[in-house]
């Protein structure tokens, strides 16, 4: 990467040389007289001063190193702090060196073309190597160690961000019978004891402990365990037993002070920038929404015998119930065979689903696949039932049979897409779909939502997991 980002400043020196002194429309804007044209040999020195200033500075060669969850934006600011340090010292090496002819302004373009060149090899760099993980290559194998809220909040991290290229094997607990149940598609692999036999086997290539820290000296015999064994571990303090989007850290001369948050959930203003743009989708997607709502509800009038809308009661922000709205899918006794079916086919009654319900019309199967069964939902967010972005609303039935933990997911309001339907939908077991939605609770944010509603586009049009 150093190598290819000190060949992209030459390359964008060689542009901007190329605009300022060949291009008709520069010139032509900004006109350059005959005794000003240079060759871009004049410009090779200057290149190559800001280029390997560039790398090595602390901005940018801070880069290079790997460092999981670093976000674009943040990349980016590093290269802007960078190249603008490079372009003072090249402007200052020009003031000294004052050579016959140079162009402050083929400066300033080549800093702006280095940002752009340097920003965007990382945004290619990153759908190849998010390409890669998802296909397995440059994975980390992760096994986890510990089943409480501080492991569980760690399996949702991992959930919720597959570009970290974290592959969950599985977990241990030191209550044994808590360690052998599964946890959606993770696997419940026993106690403390089975440690050994699973790094023996190099089954795991990162151990991450999450244990309370009255275990510590648990902890610790892990710890020393797996780096006899050549594994990498990674501890997660039990700060009681809060995520960091919940801990704020000052500095006391030396102190590190932490100040606690009593609650992740959203603040009024929040909520009220997050309503905001609620309303804005909603009446900007209403003139395409009303004609095709139209034509959705002729087929399914014409399909089959009952009514175009479907209200089903369901629970909202703090235990809230409501009628969730949606074109109706399903015949009109589809109701009366809901139970039926969860002992004919043992489905989870929490989250009860089939691929190929008897119960689901012609038209009702094809607006599943597309979703569009969903629209009304619209009306429940002009109500203020629900959000675009949440977790999906329960029924009563399901939220009876929640653990306390899972309980969380209602802590705000339920939204018609949300992070569990663009990472699998219906084939996402129940308790990944609560880590998930408790993950996006804890780390709301307008980019998180705006990351959502981006991937829900493809899952959408693709039908991934829709039934």
């Amino acid at each position: 990467m150093p190598a290819l980002d000190f060949g992209l400043v030459f390359v964008a020196f060689w542009l901007s040389y190329y605009l300022r002194y060949q291009s008709e429309l520069v010139r032509n804007i900004l006109p350059i007289e005959e005794a000003f044209f240079t060759s871009f040999d004049v410009f090779i020195p200057y290149a190559f001063v800001f280029a390997l200033w560039v790398v090595l500075t602390a901005p940018v060669a801070g880069l290079y190193r790997e460092q999981r969850g670093r976000s674009w934006l943040e990349e980016v600011s590093r290269i802007v702090n960078g190249v603008a340090s490079a372009t003072v010292i090249a402007m200052a090496v020009s003031f000294v060196t004052q050579p016959p002819a140079f162009s402050r302004l083929l400066l300033i373009l080549a800093a702006i073309l280095c940002v752009i060149l340097l920003s965007g090899i990382r945004v290619i760099y990153r759908m190849v190597r998010s390409l890669l993980r998802r296909r397995g290559i440059g994975v980390e194998r992760v096994l986890l160690i510990g089943a409480d809220d501080v492991g569980r909040a760690v399996l949702s991290a991992i959930l919720a961000r597959p570009d970290l290229g974290y592959v969950p094997i599985g977990y241990l607990d030191d209550d044994p019978e808590r360690g052998s149940v599964d946890m959606g598609r993770l696997r419940g692999l026993g106690g403390l004891d089975r440690l050994p036999e699973l790094l023996e086997s190099h089954a795991a290539d990162l151990v991450i402990v999450a244990l309370p820290w009255e275990a510590r000296k648990k902890i610790m015999e892990i710890v020393q365990r797996c780096e006899a064994s050549g594994v990498q571990t990674r501890v997660v303090p039990d700060l009681f037993q809060l995520s960091m989007s919940q801990v704020r850290v000052e500095n006391l001369e030396g102190i590190p002070l932490l100040g606690l948050k009593a609650t992740t959930r959203m603040n009024r203003s929040q909520y009220l920038l997050k309503r905001a743009i609620d309303l804005a989708i909603v009446f900007l997607t209403a003139p395409f929404v009303l004609p095709l709502g139209i034509l959705i509800a002729l087929a399914i009038k014409l399909d089959s015998p009952g009514g175009v809308f479907y209200a089903h009661r369901r629970v909202g922000k703090n235990g809230r119930e409501f009628y969730m709205l949606k074109f109706r899918s399903m015949y009109q006794d589809a109701d009366q065979k809901h139970d039926e079916l969860i002992r004919q086919t043992g489905a989870d009654p929490k989250r009860p689903k089939w691929e190929n319900d008897p119960r689901i019309t012609r038209v009702g199967r094809f607006l599943r696949r597309t979703s569009l069964d969903e629209l009304p939902n619209l009306i429940n967010v002009l109500r203020g039932e629900m959000s675009i972005v949440g977790p999906r609303p329960p029924t009563p039935a399901e939220v009876a049979l929640y653990e306390a933990w899972q309980r969380q997911r209602l802590n705000t309001q339920p939204g018609i897409t949300g992070l569990w339907q663009v990472s699998g939908r219906s084939k996402v077991p129940f308790e990944e779909q609560c880590l998930l939605d408790i993950y996006y609770i804890e780390n709301w944010s307008i980019g998180l939502d705006l990351q959502i509603l981006l991937r829900t586009i493809p899952n959408v049009l693709l039908g991934n997991g829709a039934y």
